[in-house]
């Protein structure tokens, strides 16, 4: 079937509106991350016109589309490690490129497609329906004989509820403790600022002095 100029053009439209709602109309508004917004649109329209050609040109069925995903799939999980949030709007992303790409002749079909996905996103993504949470690394200057105090002291310094908290490593000799955070701040509240006395540092803005010091 030759190729319909007009189809593909369509179909990118379709695809570039449907990105730039994920990416910048849900997740920009929601998790404040510009830094992702270029990788996403990138992986989206580089695999988009990836599908068009294998489509046109090797007569390749959607299989093939499936098994390109699974290993961009891999290399990207192989490469920095991103939030589960974050992960899932690359998943997005591919997978627009791929139904638009793979697709391009049926307009219907992957118009229809595109405003299910986009649906999902928009209906579950929001602070009503998901409330906002912030993962952090902290390294506490101080160890806390349990649980609850190491709690509470979190839920002060970040003025948020702790929602789960993994203790990475506690140093008995330097009274340093290291906790993995995942905390849900009010809408509109500003976490506390830590007093003077004990404060939290970011893990990684640690020096090498403080990981090499006994």
């Amino acid at each position: 079937m030759p190729l319909r100029y007009e189809h593909v053009l369509i179909a990118m439209l379709v695809d570039l509106l449907a990105v730039t709602i994920v990416a910048y109309g849900v997740f920009y508004r929601r998790y404040r991350r510009s830094d992702l917004l270029l990788a996403y649109v990138a992986v989206n329209i580089g695999l988009f016109v990836t599908g068009v050609l294998i489509v046109q040109q090797m007569h390749i069925g959607v299989a093939f589309g499936f098994g390109l995903f699974a290993v961009l799939s891999i290399i990207r999980l192989r490469s920095d490690p991103i939030a589960p949030e974050e992960s899932a709007y690359y998943f997005i992303a591919l997978v627009l490129g791929l139904v638009n790409g793979m697709q391009y002749r049926d307009r219907w079909l992957i118009l229809t497609l595109d405003v299910a996905i986009v649906s999902v996103m928009v209906l579950l993504d929001n602070r009503w329906v998901m409330p906002r949470s912030q993962r952090q690394l902290v390294t506490l200057d101080v160890v806390h004989p349990d649980q609850v105090s190491l709690r509470a002291d979190l839920e002060r310094r970040l003025g948020g509820k702790v929602s789960r908290m993994i203790v990475r490593q506690v140093d008995y000799v330097r009274d340093v403790t290291i906790v993995d955070v995942r905390f849900v701040v009010p809408h509109g509240k500003k976490p506390a600022p830590a007093p003077p006395v004990h404060s939290s540092r970011p893990f990684d803005q640690l020096g090498l002095a403080d990981l090499e010091t006994p």
